[in-house]
């Protein structure tokens, strides 16, 4: 099992309608992400910087090809044109970046 903790920054005009959003996310994406060998999947909010932090855990054996097939869902699509303007990356994020991928530096079972 491997861990994945990311941070992305949110608009602040668009708080009220992210935490909409995911009160009431579509079934169709919540199967595609267990599809996609991901679970314990969570995501917080930092207000008032405005953080979002997300963890999941991936069961699976091939994440590039994992991530691929729910990129290529367009379910997935749509819910993402919809969450994608409520978000910005970080000051910091590398070239080509999105949500900033994070070091797993301790655990505790």
């Amino acid at each position: 099992m491997q861990r994945i903790g990311m941070v992305i920054g949110l608009n602040a005009d668009k708080v009220a309608e992210y935490k909409k959003l995911h009160a009431h996310a579509w079934p169709e994406v919540l199967a595609m992400i267990k599809a996609c060998n991901i679970q314990n999947y969570t995501i917080f909010l930092r207000e008032p910087e405005n953080l979002l932090f997300s963890y999941y855990e991936y069961t699976g054996t091939d994440y590039e090809a994992d991530m691929a097939k729910m990129a290529a869902d367009p379910k997935t699509q749509e819910w993402w044109s919809v969450c994608m303007p409520c978000q910005k990356p970080l000051d910091t994020a590398k070239e080509g970046d999105w949500w900033t991928e994070m070091e797993d530096v301790f655990h505790l079972d």
